[in-house]
């Protein structure tokens, strides 16, 4: 009997990349020929097909479904080139907490990121990480990330009958946490991204964490939770 999954964001939770918005620049050169430094263009947390949407519609283009797609080829080639170059990282504590999940017979690892399912593969499959989850819930799956979030909460409890109050997301942005409260999600926050303690504190995530670096603290929390049936002190 499955008693918990996780739904893990990817970029600035399990990896930081250093290289998504100069993929989308690149991109955006090819297809728009304005070379775009895509300053003021939000990523964190957000969906890559509502990342594309604001940059075409800030040089007022709508892309056919071919164009989408060269888009998105470009996108991945030039973030393959930036983590070849070594520019990616698995963040701390991210390894020992994988192997710590797949160590508890009750407990199925997945994702919930806002990257294409193509661009979520490619970053993950660079570092060895993308066998590490059972499912994942990808950004080109739904409208937003609540939306996605819900989804991926209704699939888990189609696929292993858990519900919502026993499914766990891992964010690093506001909107980590905003979407598993509209899926009815558990919420764990870590500040290995772009926004800081405060940022998230103010959001009141089930669990808060400068990082993964000592898993001790959320595999205890998690522990609880699963005993508890979804509801952790």
């Amino acid at each position: 009997m499955i008693g918990l999954v996780w739904l893990f964001d990817v970029d600035g939770t399990l990896i930081r990349t250093y290289g998504s918005r100069e993929a989308f620049r690149v991109a955006t050169r090819l297809l728009t020929g304005n070379d775009d430094t895509l300053e003021g263009v939000p990523f964190a947390g957000r969906t890559d097909p509502l990342i594309l949407a604001d940059i075409m519609a800030r040089h007022g283009r709508t892309l056919t479904a071919v164009e989408t797609e060269r888009f998105w080829q470009v996108a991945r080639t030039v973030m393959e080139g930036a983590l070849d170059e070594g520019r990616g990282v698995v963040l701390p504590g991210v390894l020992p907490l994988l192997a710590a999940i797949a160590r508890e017979p009750s407990w199925v690892p997945a994702l919930l990121t806002g990257n294409t399912g193509a661009m979520a593969r490619l970053k993950l499959g660079h570092f060895g990480l993308a066998d590490a989850f059972a499912y994942g819930a990808f950004g080109d799956e739904a409208p937003n990330r609540d939306a996605l979030a819900c989804q991926a909460v209704a699939e888990v409890k189609a696929r292993w009958g858990v519900p919502a109050e026993r499914c766990v997301v891992v964010g690093d942005t506001e909107l980590d946490i905003a979407c598993a409260r509209a899926a009815g999600a558990k919420v764990v926050a870590v500040t290995t991204g772009t926004r800081s303690r405060a940022d998230l504190a103010a959001l009141q995530p089930d669990l808060l964490l400068d990082d993964l670096s000592d898993p001790t603290p959320l595999l205890d929390w998690a522990r609880a939770l699963s005993a508890n049936g979804g509801a952790a002190g």
